[in-house]
């Protein structure tokens, strides 16, 4: 059965647009409408190119090779994802399929999403870092009809499922699928299934975010209508399973600008690469931007004034990491992004105004905000749900924890805590599946690792909750320090008390030579929480 036709959550899959407000929707239908206009063919993700970069110079620059890049014209990867287009349906695909991809970032990657969707089929972009196991639970999950694979992922492909590998040569091979030739994208319903993003798994088997043309094509164009950046070249390093770097090379195919595309994230590798093809804007996660900063350090002075925009999202910055990017890139402004796959890239904008270096900002326009109770709204702080013309239509084959998380007038529950300043202006605290219980007190990870961070001699920290006999839960924190310091377990122990209440302070400091990195780029803190969980058994 096709993914397009699984049991979905009626209020999203029926009604894109009524369970917004007036101004929302309003927002709705005029955003989309100029995305028509400005794109190829009106209604298919898929279409993402204007008709004047099609004609123009702006190129994507694949560094799978990094000795021998190579750049593609907008026309070329125009008529490559015609070409995918074509040759999948020519394999008996029909509309509503689910075809997988599975691979690092590449171009290959980028035409077979693009061509997915302009045939009518459902794109699912997969975690190529799973075990076999979870990627044959994925295509099972999302019965997907094909495999389109990187030469290193041909290990963890499912054995039930057709598979064509962007490396192999002859008739199996990604360039014999290839069908040259002009082709009329599949012109959708606003509320058709364009792609399925699953989630990470972190709390459970990776849950697959079904996804419409008409909601991505609304966040793509309200960030595109923020401002001109046909000039400017995005560096992506960001895993193109995740919506961080799939959300941006989105973004930046609909606003005509260049891209520079590096298979995985590397810090050596990226800096060069910002020197290399001097790139204006960079993105990632707050993680990569402090890795990049000790590299940067270690580097010594660099010119990166052509730097001008720095853009961090998908877990919190810190007040210390946003002022270490602003020295190295003094020309460029530094925004921070807060989005949930379920609900989409766009959610805060802080227009211009002034505001903390670690807020968000005010609510996007087209986008609701409210807190999850009367006492919570009145207090200004609490689990946030949102409301956006970019929310999911459900899980797939979840109904029951689809409806868990989204009303039946469409407000989502993202489990995250948030402030609410007096003047409207969000702030991040939080996630309420990370919040610590120590002995009745909520401690919140990030709120020490902010604190931890401050202390001169510090350079990441990641905080978790272990059980507790006493106190039910206890923090814990592991440390790497900058290179030359020199501090014991008393010593952050004693740092955390004397800045921050006691029940806050981490009970056992663990250093360690660097954290690890989930497939994502983030702090993976279930394998901290399973490593602090296993210190804490030793030590009883």
């Amino acid at each position: 059965m096709p993914v397009a036709l699984v049991a979905l959550h009626p209020s999203v899959a029926l009604r894109p647009v009524a369970a917004f407000s007036r101004a929302g929707v309003h927002r709705y239908g005029g955003v989309v409408r100029w995305a028509a206009r400005a794109m190829k063919v009106s209604g298919n993700l898929g279409d993402l190119f204007p008709a004047a970069s099609l004609q123009g110079d702006a190129c994507l620059i694949d560094c799978a090779d990094w000795d021998h890049p190579v750049g593609h014209s907008y026309a070329r990867l125009d008529a490559l994802a015609n070409a995918c287009a074509r040759g999948l349906l020519r394999r008996g695909l029909t509309r509503g399929r689910a075809v997988a991809i599975l691979s690092a970032n590449r171009v290959e990657f980028l035409i077979a999403y693009l061509g997915a969707m302009r045939a009518g089929l459902v794109a699912v972009p997969v975690n190529h870092r799973f075990p076999p196991e979870l990627v044959a639970y994925i295509a099972a999950d999302a019965n997907i009809a094909l495999i389109l694979h990187d030469r290193a992922s041909g290990a963890s492909l499912p054995p039930q499922c057709a598979a064509v590998g962007f490396d192999e040569e002859g008739r199996h091979g990604f360039a014999a699928l290839l069908d040259p030739g002009p082709f009329a994208s599949v012109c959708p319903r606003p509320e058709d299934p364009a792609m399925v993003l699953y989630t990470s798994g972190s709390s459970g088997r990776p849950k697959g975010v079904l996804l419409s043309h008409a909601g991505q094509l609304w966040s793509v164009a309200h960030r595109v209508q923020a401002g001109a950046f046909a000039d400017q070249r995005l560096l992506i390093a960001a895993p193109l399973f995740h919506m961080n770097a799939l959300g941006t090379v989105k973004f930046a195919f609909a606003s005509g600008a260049s891209v520079v595309l590096l298979p995985r994230f590397d810090a050596r590798r990226y800096l060069a690469a910002i020197r290399r093809f001097q790139c204006t804007w960079l993105t990632g996660v707050p993680t990569m931007f402090a890795l990049l900063m000790r590299e940067m350090a270690a580097c010594g002075a660099a010119d990166l004034s052509f730097v001008r925009h720095v853009r961090m999202g998908s877990a919190p910055a810190t007040e210390a990491l946003i002022a270490a990017t602003q020295v190295r890139f003094p020309r460029a402004t530094i925004a921070l992004a807060y989005g949930t796959t379920e609900s989409g890239p766009v959610t805060f904008d802080a227009r211009g105004r002034a505001k903390a270096a670690t807020a968000l900002g005010w609510p996007a326009e087209g986008v609701e905000l409210r807190f999850a109770t009367a006492q919570q709204e009145a207090a200004g702080a609490g689990l946030l749900q949102i409301r956006t013309p970019a929310m999911m239509r459900g899980y797939v084959n979840l109904p029951d924890q689809t409806r868990a998380v989204l009303s039946a007038d469409g407000w989502y529950m993202t489990g995250d805590i948030f402030a609410r300043a007096p003047d409207g202006c969000y702030s991040f605290v939080g996630r309420a599946d990370d919040m610590i219980n120590c002995g009745g007190e909520n401690v919140f990870p990030a709120e020490v690792e902010a604190l931890l961070l401050r202390h001169p001699g510090i350079a990441e920290a990641a905080v978790v909750g272990v059980a507790d006999a006493v106190k039910g839960e206890k923090p814990v924190a592991f440390v790497v320090l900058r290179p030359g310091a020199r501090l014991t377990e008393a010593d952050v122990k004693a740092y955390a008390l004397a800045n921050a209440p006691a029940f806050q302070h981490p009970r056992r400091v663990t250093f360690l030579p660097e954290l690890p990195l989930a497939g994502t780029n983030k702090v993976d803190r279930r394998a901290l929480r399973l490593r602090a969980e296993g210190e804490a058994a030793t030590v009883s």
